[in-house]
């Protein structure tokens, strides 16, 4: 008896989970063959169970490993479901850019939330590791992009963010283009300091203040 789709979105999310590579590939394969809305598969599938595996990171039940091999699990849905999504679905991806401020080549953290967000079916531009406040501002402009997403992981990178921020104000882009701001010494105060538009304590939370930004 084939799965109803619900019943598809239920398994999908559970085998990213279970960080069932292949399981998930079956799955996707039988969504394709069953007609079911290839966005909605990654959506209410994928990303839900990616989105599941983020709470357990958050309550150290999983570990980096673990939410890499979920990711793994999920790209390979999502590569198998793409092709089939609808054009005009597709087209309204919204645009995040991502990357670690200058002066700071840690990239782990930057690394899971574009993972995370790429599961969440958003457009993700990594302008990569030692990024100037200036690069990151012209990424956005460049890419159409309304969100910048800022991850510092030394105290002595910290201020560059305060000046992208203001690079931003400059530039007569507040309140059009956002910044979300994190990594170990990033606190909701400092993010208050310097006017960000938001903190996340980690990659999960990132897609929930992205989701709530863009009205997603």
């Amino acid at each position: 008896m084939s799965k109803s789709a619900e019943e598809l979105y239920e398994a999908l999310a559970d085998a990213v989970v279970d960080m069932d590579e292949d399981l998930v590939a079956d799955l996707a394969k039988e969504a394709v063959a069953a007609g079911v809305d290839a966005l909605a598969a990654i959506d209410q599938g994928l990303a839900r169970g990616m989105e599941r595996a983020g709470k357990l990171f958050e309550e150290e039940e999983y570990f980096v490993p673990e939410l890499l091999m979920c990711s793994d699990a999920v790209n390979t849905g999502i590569d198998i479901l793409k092709p089939h999504i609808k054009m005009d679905a597709a087209a309204e991806k919204h645009k995040v850019v991502v990357g670690v401020i200058e002066g700071d080549t840690h990239d782990i953290g930057k690394n899971l939330v574009k993972v995370m967000l790429n599961s969440a079916n958003f457009d993700v531009i990594d302008a990569g590791r030692d990024v100037p406040p200036a690069v990151f501002v012209d990424t956005a402009i460049q890419e159409g992009a309304s969100v910048i997403m800022i991850a510092a992981l030394m105290t002595t990178t910290m201020d560059k963010i305060g000046d992208t921020i203001q690079l931003i104000k400059e530039r007569g882009l507040a309140g059009k283009l956002r910044v979300v701001i994190g990594g170990a010494p990033i606190s909701p105060a400092f993010a208050k300091k310097v006017e960000a538009d938001a903190y996340s304590v980690n990659a999960n939370a990132a897609v929930r203040i992205a989701r709530e930004m863009l009205s997603c």
